[in-house]
């Protein structure tokens, strides 16, 4: 749905993870080989980077103001995140940063130091979910303000306003 770039940086991963379930048609790419290769995940590791899927979603409801659906029970993300290896590297220019232990690192261990990173760089609280409840897609808020609320304007904000104007107007 997203009529924007991806989000910078490691956000994109994360990004992709969560829109890898289309909620309207309910199609995974998780279910794909095509899909996992992007992840480079085995399908043992499926169900468990869709339990982190769901965290990252929740995490990206929270960033755009809204709460996740009635019945959605993802554990916290920080539980999930407190299980991935990462050591601290300091470069030559004394620049700090995380990055997994063992490579290749496992997915979880990829998600947490994105997250790390762009929470140092200021940028992760803009990496949000579509308010529409059909959608929830994520997307990276490149809004001056910070404000948005919809993956796409032209899609999920149209029906969203059409559905508030029918209201006022029924």
């Amino acid at each position: 749905m997203n009529e924007k770039e991806s989000a910078p940086g490691g956000l994109a991963l994360i990004e992709a993870l969560v829109n890898t379930l289309d909620i309207e048609t309910g199609a995974d790419a998780l279910d794909t080989a095509d899909g996992r290769t992007a992840f480079r995940l085995t399908e043992s590791e499926v169900p468990g980077a869709r339990v982190l899927r769901e965290a990252l979603r929740t995490a990206c409801l929270a960033h755009a103001g809204h709460r996740p659906p009635a019945g959605a029970a993802a554990p916290p993300l920080d539980r999930l995140l407190a299980a991935a290896p990462l050591r601290v590297s300091v470069d030559g220019a004394g620049a700090a940063s995380l990055s997994p232990v063992v490579e290749p690192a496992d997915l979880t261990a990829r998600v947490a130091a994105a997250i790390a990173a762009s929470a140092a760089d200021g940028t992760w609280a803009r990496l949000k979910a579509c308010e529409a409840e059909d959608c929830q897609w994520a997307y990276y808020d490149r809004s001056p303000a910070g404000r948005r609320r919809w993956c796409s304007m032209s899609v999920c904000g149209a029906r969203a306003k059409m559905r508030t104007y029918r209201a006022k107007h029924n």
